[in-house]
């Protein structure tokens, strides 16, 4: 690990440390129990080896990232873009932000439905389902950063004649970033959420399909098998691609 920075591998440490603490926890409270309802950690790890192995949970897990790789990036796309004009122009703001609050306050389990109702059972609209619930909160979140916005800096922008191009990816935009990756962490994790109650309504493939034939066995360890995997996996993104980002971030503030 001499190739990683001392930052990273306290991190890498930090992290697995933490993994192997609950781990314990969980195989002494799963011992002390001793009930099938409560199975151990090492059960959970021998479910997850038989699936990968025997069963169709890397097709399940590819399948319900897939799904929600598309939603995440559309719905950051357009949930920056209304964000960023709702908190540049007040009038704007005023004349949709009573939308804005009904969008977040309309039930998950609702736009499923509908979405499922108005356009079938197909890809599209479980796609559709899921970006249609997390773009408010995309908007939120950019919103409040367009509005703190240092209007200085794009005075300074103008008087040196930089371009309006320029100008946003230079000197507005960066200012967002910090509200971006926030936006960007907080979308991840309710994104699959939302994407494994799509899976389990109406599709017939991904890790929330597979939760539901576990729970119509009653297979507590599958359930618990399934869902571990996929919380790797966010981890493992976390640690990938958010870190990196925020590192180069980090630095192209401190060097800008």
């Amino acid at each position: 690990m001499s190739f990683l920075s001392q930052a990273t591998r306290r991190w890498l440490f930090i992290r697995i440390g933490t993994v192997l603490l609950v781990g314990a926890i969980w195989q002494a409270a799963a011992w002390f129990v001793a009930s099938p309802d409560f199975p151990s950690c090492t059960g959970v790890l021998s479910s997850i080896h038989f699936h990968l192995t025997q069963g169709d949970m890397l097709l399940n897990l590819w399948v319900t990232l897939k799904r929600v790789a598309i939603s995440f990036v559309i719905s950051m796309l357009i949930g920056v873009v209304i964000g960023v004009l709702m908190g540049t122009y007040s009038k704007l703001n005023r004349l949709t932000d009573t939308a804005l609050i009904i969008a977040l306050n309309v039930p998950a389990l609702v736009t499923i439905l509908l979405c499922y109702i108005w356009f079938g059972l197909v890809e599209s609209a479980a796609i559709a389902a899921v970006v249609l619930n997390k773009i408010p909160t995309v908007v939120v979140m950019i919103r409040e950063g367009a509005r703190v916005v240092d209007h200085d800096l794009l005075a300074v922008a103008k008087i040196y004649r930089l371009s309006p191009r320029r100008t946003f990816f230079k000197v507005f935009l960066p200012q967002l970033y910090p509200f971006i990756m926030a936006s960007a962490r907080s979308g991840l994790s309710l994104i699959w959420k939302i994407v494994l109650v799509v899976e389990l309504l109406g599709r017939s493939d991904g890790v929330g399909f597979a939760l539901n034939t576990q729970f119509q066995f009653f297979d507590i360890t599958g359930i618990l098998a399934y869902t571990c995997a996929f919380i790797s996996i966010i981890l493992c993104i976390e640690a990938v691609v958010f870190r990196p980002l925020d590192r180069l971030i980090a630095r192209g503030s401190v060097h800008g």
